[in-house]
């Protein structure tokens, strides 16, 4: 039964076009409660009395006026009500932080053709890299997420390359953490002010995946290896790797990348509702 005392928190809100040429709001709220989720529509009369800000991941709203299906796992919004604003992400201090501890690493690259191909990537665009999100939903969906995914992935690196893979090249798996995801910078936007996260058309005209991006640059350059770690970081095809893992007499190398990314990606900080 629908309350309007039912606290929701969003998980993800994106915007398209009906066939009538107007605008419609996707919205995925989670009653914060019993952690069941809503799909919600708003028709573009009510996106014009909203403030896009309402919509940020992690936000806590009530639902004011709506119209629910029988399952009451759907609604058409009217009104809604904020109740607590998440963080947008990380602020300026905070991210500044972070970049220093990943310059860190990029020091830590002892070939030297290596390291100055890393940091002339990072120097190049570090003004996109502080704010660009680890995603649009799965992982570290909030302003700064990108960078906080990748130092996890270094010190996740660091323990693994200590205890199971001392003979592997660290130069290289430094690399491939700092690089893997450096797609998308240009893959994402992210609005500043409200939080709101959204792919980058112009980069999709270009390139499949950011995953592609980044091997490209790699093999451009010569980094072969660095270029396969990071074509087979989401294991599987269907999740847009370019080397799947399932297939047969793989480097063991190839598949570190992968569970590092994903024990970041599943206990990093996913949202921001989590940042505190």
């Amino acid at each position: 039964m629908f309350s309007t005392e039912i606290q929701y928190e969003v998980i993800t809100f994106s915007i398209g076009d009906t066939k009538a040429g107007t605008k419609m709001g996707k919205l995925q709220l989670k009653d914060t409660e019993h952690d069941e989720v809503l799909n919600c529509i708003l028709w573009e009369e009510a996106l014009n009395r909203m403030d896009a800000k309402l919509f940020r991941s992690g936000n806590i709203l009530r639902i004011v006026s709506g119209t629910f299906n029988e399952k009451f796992n759907n609604c058409l919004i009217n009104s809604l009500e904020l109740i607590k604003e998440a963080k947008t992400g990380l602020n300026e201090r905070e991210r500044e932080e972070v970049y220093k501890e990943l310059e860190e690493y990029i020091n830590k690259i002892k070939d030297e053709k290596l390291r100055n191909f890393v940091s002339d990537i990072y120097t190049e665009n570090k003004e996109q890299l502080l704010i660009t999100p680890g995603a649009k939903l799965m992982h570290h969906n909030y302003i700064g997420g990108l960078i906080v995914h990748i130092l996890e992935c270094l010190k996740y690196a660091d323990v693994n390359m200590e205890a199971f893979f001392q003979r592997v090249n660290r130069d290289e798996v430094y690399a491939a953490c700092l690089l893997h995801d450096i797609g998308k910078v240009f893959e994402y936007t992210v609005d500043l002010e409200s939080g709101l996260i959204d792919y980058n058309e112009d980069f999709k005209k270009e390139w499949i995946t950011h995953s592609q991006y980044g091997f490209s640059i790699c093999m451009t350059a010569g980094f072969k290896r660095v270029a396969r770690m990071i074509a087979a970081h989401h294991a599987r095809a269907d999740w847009g790797a370019i080397i799947d893992l399932n297939e047969k007499d793989l480097e063991p190398i190839l598949y570190l990348i992968h569970h590092i990314d994903d024990l970041s990606a599943k206990f990093g900080k996913t949202n921001v509702a989590m940042l505190g």
